[in-house]
């Protein structure tokens, strides 16, 4: 790869930093040639269960969407505008309270036009998921000709 190529461990702090993945908290952790981990620390205000103490489902989502688009760009070499089509999360378990969630993506097809995922939310033990992801997201191309207004 050249300089310019896409870099998760460049990328994902920037990337994260940026709106509601900036308020959420989340942190690059690794990556591989098809695959990128964040974390999502636990926070009080991200309780979904106030007796049980543990996060709730939106941000894990959320931890789950950006670790995608980061594993798409990661397989890619590149940065490409993409959208979520389809985000499947099948809870397994609750999270343990007080714990940090991980969220490991991996791209494992890509077309043309579009780009296929399976991942883990888990914490420590990707044997032992939180949850399971599925998800389909699409490329986003600007029509040859089109002004760019903004």
């Amino acid at each position: 790869m050249n300089d310019l190529s896409f870099d998760p461990a460049r990328a994902a702090p920037f990337m994260a930093a940026q709106g509601h993945n900036g308020w959420l908290g989340l942190t690059y952790r690794d990556h591989g040639k098809d695959w990128v981990e964040l974390e999502l620390p636990w926070r009080a205000d991200l309780v979904g269960e106030e007796e049980n103490q543990v996060l709730a489902s939106g941000p894990i989502v959320s931890l789950m969407d950006m670790a995608s688009g980061l594993a798409i760009w990661t397989r890619m070499g590149k940065f490409q505008a993409i959208a979520t089509l389809d985000l499947r999360v099948d809870y397994a378990r609750p999270a343990k309270p007080h714990g940090s969630v991980f969220g490991r993506a991996r791209c494992y097809r890509t077309t043309r036009s579009a780009a296929f995922i399976e991942g883990v939310a888990h914490e420590g033990d990707l044997d032992d998921p939180v949850a399971r992801v599925q998800a389909v997201f699409m490329s986003i191309t600007p029509a040859p000709g089109a002004v760019r207004h903004g």
